[in-house]
């Protein structure tokens, strides 16, 4: 499945330095250091509240971090498109699929300015693309969970951007929809875009995703997905889970100096 836009050149690392995200003075993700290299393709695995999606709410600029830092290389964070969870949007809005797809061009929108006819032009292909030909007009109400997630990786196709943020893109489909999408995925890889996910089937992870990030609120292991998926690792990321008290105070670690921070 091609989605008709051109590969991209991408320069530039996103660099995570000593990455904190808290809630409520608790954290959620706890001094995550690493970089996701330009035109890598990067599952982010982990047990249940292990900081997944939070970090992805950092990546995406909708979360900020309390100490540490992302750059994001020669990308500009306008390159970003963000898929969330589809419990995050509200069926029950009467907005058309079309309409949402446009959504994903809000960028270019100035000051009372309208859809032009190639906007509705690149949307209408962005929903041939992920196989929603002549949905148009549909209320998101009026759509199946697959449906719904065909027009929301349309929307990620109109944004056309370099780095690509996916949670649980896969959750809850039917076997065609996930095959159908993760095509979608592959071909954002082959032309080169960033592209990290938020997974939880191990197997997909294995068979299509050459790096993963194993993540237990801190980085557990990084890098290839062979060396990262380890019978060792996997048991260290459940256990780090288990064993972290939300009523712990806040940590202190030693910088580079060896001064407590």
């Amino acid at each position: 499945m091609s989605n008709g836009l051109s590969a991209l050149n991408v320069s530039g690392a996103i660099e995570i330095n000593n990455l904190t995200i808290a809630y409520q003075g608790h954290p959620a993700v706890h001094h995550v250091t690493g970089r996701f290299m330009p035109g890598s393709l990067t599952a982010v695995v982990g047990p249940n509240g292990a900081g997944k999606s939070t970090l992805l709410g950092a990546l995406s600029g909708q979360l900020q971090a309390v100490e540490g830092s992302i750059h994001f290389g020669q990308a500009q964070s306008a390159a970003v498109a963000y898929l969330p969870q589809q419990s995050s949007i509200d069926r029950e809005f009467p907005v058309r699929v079309l309409d949402v797809v446009l959504l994903g061009a809000w960028r270019e929108f100035k000051s009372f300015s309208r859809v032009t006819d190639q906007m509705r032009t690149r949307a209408t292909q962005a929903l041939a693309a992920v196989g929603l030909v002549g949905f148009e007009r549909r209320f998101i109400g009026e759509l199946s969970v697959g449906q719904l997630q065909r027009v929301l990786f349309a929307r990620v196709l109109m944004q056309d951007a370099s780095i690509i943020l996916l949670d649980e893109p896969f959750n809850a489909l039917d076997t065609r929809t996930a095959e159908d999408l993760l095509e979608v995925v592959l071909n954002w890889h082959r032309q080169a875009r960033t592209v990290i996910a938020v997974l939880h089937d191990m197997s997909m992870v294995r068979t299509h995703f050459p790096q993963t990030l194993l993540l237990a609120r801190e980085v557990i292991a990084w890098g290839h997905s062979a060396e990262t998926l380890t019978p060792e690792n996997m048991s260290r990321a459940r256990q780090t889970s288990e064993y972290w008290d939300e009523r712990a105070p806040w940590c202190a670690r030693p910088d580079d100096a060896g001064m407590v921070r």
